[in-house]
């Protein structure tokens, strides 16, 4: 099992990256400056670091130069505002192996971090199946039975997370998380709109409603 560190300090993006990551089978730890991450990276005990660069004490180029320069060579995932080309170039020339601007969308996060993780494991999974829906994540199409469905890049993301955990009540706070970001709003019903979309798409009994709580893919 992967453990992941985070380095973010704004504490809402934390929560938000840590509670995907972890539905999604990851170890995770958080820390919320500069110095801690470059402590707790250089340790060996993490897989792949998640680092902002805005961090109070050490930001996240200092922490990624120091690192490097320690010949630590934990895959880097750098997550921050600054989206310009001189810090995007930064980044990368520095040592990091990927670059994510915010705001952005989990699903996006998540397949960076399965990309870099991907070396030196196991074959990653590319056909997700339950009953007879099955999604191939690599050409991004779904099929009940020999059926081809096509779906909207929303409604195939929404499709995956309930694919991932079949029989598993997911709430319309972790399925907003998951598909739209974590710049979204609570009050919502886009949940529930595309829910109704992929019903018309999948078979309206495949996605049950728990009353109260969210959304369940049923096993046949």
């Amino acid at each position: 099992m992967n453990r992941i560190l985070i380095a973010e300090d704004e504490a809402r993006i934390a929560s938000f990256v840590e509670k995907g990551l972890r539905a999604n089978g990851f170890v995770t730890a958080v820390v919320g400056d500069g110095m801690a991450a470059y402590d707790l990276a250089s340790t060996g005990g993490f897989d792949l670091l998640i680092l902002d660069i805005g961090l109070p004490l050490s930001d996240g180029f200092t922490v990624l130069r120091r690192l490097r320069g320690a010949m630590v060579t934990i895959p880097v995932i750098i997550l921050t505002a600054r989206d310009s080309v001189s810090d995007t170039v930064a980044g990368l020339e520095g040592g990091a192996d990927d670059y994510i601007a915010k705001p952005f969308a989990f699903e996006e996060l998540l397949a960076r971090v399965r990309l870099r993780l991907r070396a030196d494991r196991t074959p990653e999974v590319t056909v997700l199946r339950v009953s007879d829906l099955s999604l191939d994540l690599r050409t991004r199409r779904a099929y009940v039975g020999d059926r081809a469905v096509d779906l909207s890049t929303r409604e195939f993301a929404l499709a995956e997370i309930f694919c991932r955990h079949p029989d598993q009540v997911l709430t319309r706070e972790q399925l907003l998380s998951h598909v739209w970001g974590f710049d979204f709003d609570p009050g919502s019903n886009v949940v529930d709109v595309y829910v109704r979309y992929l019903r018309r798409k999948i078979g309206a009994d495949r996605i049950e409603t728990v009353r109260g709580t969210g959304y369940r893919m049923r096993v046949a």
